[in-house]
């Protein structure tokens, strides 16, 4: 029986077994988040060739530039300090406080941690990866950037770093490693961005989704799958083994599961979009046998469509690169 002592024992040593392997797992990311912060900062750096933030001239009050005071600048906006040293009337412009929080959130959960022989990376550490690399360029782009549910925002050069850290001083607890991004109110105008393979049901999907996006906020779904997991590629008796307790299921043929389980998948992610499209988010699809660099540049274009062009501004090239 349940109330049992004999009961009792049974399920507090299985308690322990699942807290022994969410400790083993954590120690293990944080022990592999320097090498991907290496990596994400490397892919950063090649993406952001050509790509600067959005400062601008507008209401502020951080100093931005002087400029000549021209026929439609009023008196009270000239700067009489600065104009004192020429005989030219300067203009003080301050900064356009345009820069706005984003809140990132890796899924660590231990599904996250499959790789098929398709790939060479496992889930986990692409979505990690891409967090970091995204964080990189938003603080480069002149944005705040924060850890949903973790950390406050930061605005450092050495954000992603920050945010490495405290992801793997966290790793261990069981909020961190949820399968469902953290039920939270954000301020209104942030973003939001998500990397995880969102294969939880839509139900539960939809309810976090829609808490973030209750402020107004927006926000960027990036879906990141194994290739095996898109084409389902088993043939004959397959054993599956689930990563996030002790299930085990024996196909004696497998390759007859793969209409069902596909069509499943179209319908999972199709609702998946339309939860995010009602929402006025941007989805898009990352499998781990891809660049990280390609699903990098494809999240700035869309966080380049969510402010008419104001986020990111591709610099000229140098006239000798010009074709």
């Amino acid at each position: 029986m349940a109330g049992t002592p004999a009961a009792k024992t049974e399920t507090t040593a299985a308690l322990r077994r699942v807290l022994s392997g969410l400790e083993q797992d954590a120690h293990g990311l944080a022990d592999r988040l320097p090498d991907l912060l290496l990596e994400a900062e490397r892919i950063a750096a090649n993406v952001s060739h050509g790509i600067h933030g959005r400062r601008r001239a507008g209401p502020g009050e951080t100093f931005w530039q002087f400029r000549p005071h021209g026929p439609n600048d009023g008196a009270q906006t000239i700067d009489w300090r600065r104009s004192a040293s020429s005989d030219q009337l300067f203009v003080r412009e301050r900064e356009w406080e345009a820069a706005h929080t984003v809140w990132l959130w890796p899924d660590v959960s231990p599904s996250m941690n499959f790789k098929s022989h398709l790939a060479t990376t496992t889930k986990r550490n692409r979505a990690l990866v891409l967090m970091l690399a995204t964080a990189e360029l938003l603080v480069r782009g002149g944005e705040r950037v924060a850890l949903l549910g973790l950390t406050q925002p930061v605005t450092s050069r050495r954000a992603a770093t920050k945010l490495a850290e405290a992801l793997a001083q966290a790793a261990h607890r069981a909020e961190v490693v949820e399968s469902l991004p953290p039920k939270v109110r954000l301020s209104r105008f942030s973003g939001a961005v998500l990397f995880s393979d969102f294969l939880d049901p839509i139900p539960a999907l939809r309810d976090r989704l829609e808490s973030l996006a209750s402020g107004g906020v927006t926000g960027h779904v990036v879906q990141v799958l194994d290739p095996a997991e898109e084409t389902l590629p088993y043939a004959g008796r397959t054993e599956f083994v689930g990563l996030e307790g002790q299930d085990r299921w024996i196909a004696e043929r497998a390759e007859t599961l793969r209409p069902a389980y596909l069509e499943k998948l179209r319908t999972h992610r199709a609702e998946l979009i339309d939860v995010t499209q009602r929402l006025g988010w941007s989805f898009q699809l990352h499998h781990t046998d891809r660049p990280p660099s390609e699903a990098l540049l494809a999240l700035i274009v869309r966080l380049q469509g969510n402010d008419d062009g104001a986020r990111w501004q591709p610099q000229a090239a140098p006239a000798g690169e010009r074709a």
